[in-house]
């Protein structure tokens, strides 16, 4: 917030002008992060810098390899496979392109993995160790594991191939086919054990895999075991030393890749399952908290975590992800607990009873930016302040908009009684009862504020039937589509399809307790199973409507 903005309010509050606090303002479009971030002409050097660096790592002491004894040719073969690598990179990955901190991870991880393949085949020379540790010390799976766990599959296998190929030039011209294929299969099986990473075991999973692969693959191409070597009862002890560097190697990869997890999120701001999953802790001090003095809000957060996990699981969003964001959504609300419903006990009075309609939407709307402040404060993740952000997008606080209108006809009536002044009347200010937003813009959020609207929905269900259950979700949809809050979150009409049967199905596990049957609701299902039933047909379909204007909005 700055020293000097601190220092004028101190002085403010000495002298009883201010209370000396601010809420914490979250810049998520900050100039300076953003240039850096998507620069064009950092991309460039990004680029130019990693042609120069595998240029330079082939053409360094290169005897023995391809071109060695032509220079000119080895660095122009580095620079074709380079762009080459690049432009696999434009073609099948252009959001990474589009990223700098996400392309200085990719190209610097496939650095400093030919960076391991070149050194230790220098390092094995300089030491006189036998010529197949050039091979067998090679960690095969560093870039690929690390390019699969944080940026997904697709960039694990760019990493996979590409430092299979790069690799050919700077080892030996002998060792260059047990090399392509040890490193392809061993890059690969990584890739695959890393999809959706959520337990560190996986990693020590995929290393081990990978490194009996790379030990079964080494011994079938006779590069541990031959039939002289297997003969002679004094190599057997060498032979027993190289099958376990080369099993060693794929583990210890692992163990090295799930340590330095932790800093690489970081330095790039990157977040990966596992990370989401520690997020998700219900001891938080913020979600303690919550159980003590918001229960309600607590449940809530609850449930919306369930719809949005299942949600999210059915279109192939993450998860976990939407799952944390659910539970800090509404942490914003532990400032003034009581003026929302869903923490009002029986016979407890509404303190929204004394405040006027535009006074209750504004603290209503302030939990927003409280949820922001104190997510800042305890340094919650970026994302999650996205989430409270965009969890209610710029929609409108029907209740209350339409408690001030009937408040405002009202005094019209006295007016033309001449009980009061025409200009005594209060001017409704649509923007009073909006939520500041922005919109949805991810997947992510735009699960959550639909789960965060049919959760407040649904208890206003007095008897809650599959056919009133799939109503309230199909309104909630429609009416938050309508409105454009989710124009900017990439959801596709098919994945609102399959999100809408998420819902529903959860709606109703959840609920199965208190779901009783009439005759004529039972025939309906029965039909609507068949494809016989409409919905717009039964009384119940404007049930969502009327739930979100009076349970959404006071929540």
């Amino acid at each position: 917030m700055g020293f000097w903005d601190t220092f004028k309010r101190w002085k403010l509050a000495q002298k009883g002008l201010s209370s000396g606090k601010k809420r914490r303002i979250y810049d998520a479009d900050d100039q300076l992060r953003a240039l850096l971030a998507n620069a064009r002409w950092v991309n460039w050097m990004l680029c130019a810098l990693f042609v120069a660096c595998y240029v330079g790592l082939s053409n360094y002491q290169a005897y023995g390899t391809y071109l060695a004894d032509n220079p000119t040719k080895s660095a122009l073969a580095a620079i074709g496979i380079a762009l080459t690598g690049l432009l696999m990179i434009y073609i099948n990955q252009n959001e990474v392109m589009k990223k700098n901190n996400v392309l200085f991870l990719l190209l610097g991880g496939v650095i400093l993995h030919l960076f391991f393949v070149k050194g230790i085949s220098l390092w094995v020379d300089a030491y006189g160790f036998s010529k197949q540790y050039k091979l067998l010390l090679v960690p095969f799976a560093l870039a690929p594991m690390v390019h699969s766990i944080l940026l997904g599959r697709r960039a694990g296998t760019f990493s996979a191939v590409f430092v299979s190929i790069a690799g050919t030039l700077l080892i030996p011209t002998s060792e260059v086919t047990i090399y392509l294929v040890i490193s392809l299969i061993c890059g690969m099986t990584a890739v695959f054990l890393t999809y959706r990473v959520r337990k560190r075991s996986q990693l020590l999973r995929a290393g081990i895999y990978a490194g009996a692969l790379a030990l079964l693959f080494s011994a079938l191409l006779g590069e541990i075991l031959s039939h002289g070597r297997i003969d002679d009862s004094q190599n057997m002890m060498q032979v027993g030393k190289e099958c376990l560097a080369t099993f060693g190697v794929g583990f210890l990869t692992a163990l090295i890749v799930s340590g330095l997890l932790p800093l690489l999120e970081g330095v790039f701001s990157l977040t990966t399952a596992i990370s989401w999953l520690e997020l998700g802790d219900l001891n938080h001090p913020l979600l303690k908290k919550m159980q003590l003095d918001a229960p309600g809000t607590f449940h809530h957060s609850l449930v919306v975590a369930s719809l949005a996990e299942s949600a999210a699981e059915s279109i192939g969003a993450n998860a976990a992800l939407c799952r944390a964001c659910a539970y800090f959504h509404d942490v914003g609300k532990l400032k003034k607990p009581e003026y929302f419903i869903e923490n009002q006990a029986d016979g407890m009075e509404n303190p929204h009873d004394l405040l006027t309609p535009t006074m209750s939407a504004l603290v209503i709307i302030a939990h927003v930016k409280d949820g922001v402040d104190m997510a800042m404060k305890y340094k919650l993740n970026p994302r999650i302040i996205d989430a409270i952000l965009e969890h209610h997008g710029d929609s409108m606080v029907f209740y209350f908009y339409r408690k001030a209108q009937e408040q405002k006809l009202a005094d019209s009536d006295k007016v033309e009684k001449g009980l009061e002044n025409a200009e005594d009347l209060p001017q409704i200010d649509d923007e009073n009862f909006r939520y500041p937003g922005p919109p949805p813009r991810s997947k992510e959020t735009g699960i959550l504020s639909l789960a965060d609207a049919i959760e407040s929905a649904s208890r206003s269900l007095k008897k809650p039937s599959p056919i009133k259950i799939r109503g309230l979700v199909d309104d909630i949809v429609k009416s938050r589509w309508s409105d454009g809050q989710l124009d900017d979150c990439a959801l596709t009409l098919r994945d609102l399809t399959k999100i809408r049967e998420s819902f529903a199905s959860t709606l109703r596990s959840m609920m199965h307790s208190r779901i009783s049957y009439t005759k004529s609701e039972e025939i309906a299902d029965r039909k609507s199973l068949h494809g016989k039933g409409d919905r717009k047909d039964t009384p119940d379909s404007s049930v969502g409507k009327i739930a979100t204007l009076s349970q959404t909005d006071k929540k």
